[in-house]
């Protein structure tokens, strides 16, 4: 498979204005967790930033249900590996910065593209808990894998206990208290690589 065939059947990358390097979003409409959140007053997804902005533009909002209608394609991690092989230069990556994981074999998939690629290290934010927990009962996430579970509600903190137990580190979301650095950065990420580092327990983000 050539890249240029490669990043088709992926449906391309993301690059968000913020972040330091090439993501992959899907539409936000088609987060499970999330579309519940949603109806929920003062939940983290009450007011979904990637349902605003420039994530409604037709042409992204085209871009990522391609990407989404690529998930189940048996040849995606084939894709996938050889995409950011080539595309990604400076180690780092990030899952999601719209959408979230499906289902168990997504999850799968995404771990077997991070093993693909141990000199990349992978950032997934996710709200679906169960999903981790049953994938943690039959493997292992990579060391360059750092999944964030994230808190549903404002100013939530996940149990450090509950973390350790399915590998995973967290994050949650504060109006006033936050220690993510893009709100004093001009909202960039620039230098600060947190997220993708396992030792830091929680990082709060500011509502936005």
């Amino acid at each position: 498979m050539t890249f240029k065939q490669a990043l088709e059947l992926i449906g391309g990358l993301s690059r968000p204005s913020k972040m330091p390097c090439f993501g992959y979003s899907t539409p936000a409409e088609k987060c499970k967790m999330g579309t519940l959140l949603r109806k929920i007053k003062n939940s983290v997804c009450s007011g979904c930033y990637a349902m605003k902005g420039r994530y409604v533009f037709p042409n992204v909002q085209a871009a990522m249900l391609r990407r989404f209608n690529s998930l189940n394609n048996p040849q995606w991690v084939e894709a996938m590996t050889i995409a950011l092989e080539k595309r990604v230069k400076n180690g780092f990556f990030r899952w999601h910065d719209s959408g979230d994981i499906q289902s168990i074999e997504h999850f799968k998939n995404i771990v077997k593209v991070a093993l693909n690629l141990p000199h990349v290290k992978f950032w997934l934010p996710t709200r679906e808990k169960d999903i981790i927990a049953a994938y943690v009962k039959v493997g292992t996430i990579p060391a360059n894998l750092t999944v964030r579970l994230s808190a549903n509600s404002l100013d939530q903190k996940l149990s450090p206990a509950m973390l350790k137990s399915l590998g995973v580190v967290g994050s949650s979301v504060s109006s006033d208290k936050y220690n993510c650095l893009a709100p004093s950065q001009e909202n960039f990420c620039l230098d600060c690589r947190k997220c993708w580092n396992k030792k830091i327990m929680n990082i709060t983000y500011k509502k936005h």
